[in-house]
């Protein structure tokens, strides 16, 4: 049980990054197996899962997991102290700063790595970008509340990374749908 412990400790504290990044790209992945899932219950299909989206779901998670670890560590530095006006202003920088650049992110990555070309990519931001933010909105205030008023900087990104669970779902979902134009 003690090294257990400390195996934790060194997690969430010198390997913190590694952490950070491994479950961001394990939990996209989780939830591009949930919503594959969800697809053929819907559909009724009994289609093979498709492990090369998964993959490419846990590569983007990969690369965005590290800007979350910076994130996060960057808002307690220049966002100091404690309380609900400390975590109401760390919301609105989260909601107004990075929602928006992880949201066009995930969906650019995404296409370039299924091949897409850059004007693809964009516009497949201009296409789903404005629904996802508008359900970002309704989502992560209150679950940032919690994360800023009661958790210690360590553990924000596991934190969020865990209600990501249902989030990736829902990116998986908004990802892997048609848009008619």
């Amino acid at each position: 049980m003690n090294n257990l412990r400390k195996t934790i400790e060194k997690l969430f504290s010198k390997y913190l990054i590694v952490t950070n990044t491994i479950s961001c790209g394990s939990l996209l992945a989780i939830g591009d197996v949930i919503t594959q899932k969800v697809e053929q219950m819907d559909t009724g299909e009994r289609k093979k899962h498709n492990w090369h989206r998964t993959g490419r779901m846990l590569s983007m998670g990969f690369v965005l997991g590290p800007f979350c670890h910076v994130w996060y560590g960057a808002l307690d530095r220049f966002i100091l102290g404690g309380g609900g006006k400390v975590a109401v202003k760390k919301i609105l920088a989260d909601q107004i700063v990075a929602a928006p650049f992880f949201c066009s992110a995930f969906f650019m990555g995404m296409s370039l790595l299924e091949g897409k070309t850059p004007q693809e990519g964009v516009q497949e931001v201009k296409d789903k970008f404005l629904m996802v933010y508008m359900v970002d909105w309704c989502v992560w205030p209150p679950c940032q509340f919690i994360n800023f008023y009661f958790l210690p900087t360590q553990f924000r990104v596991l934190y969020v990374s865990s209600i990501t669970l249902c989030w990736n779902t829902f990116l998986s979902w908004m990802k892997h749908r048609k848009i008619v134009h």
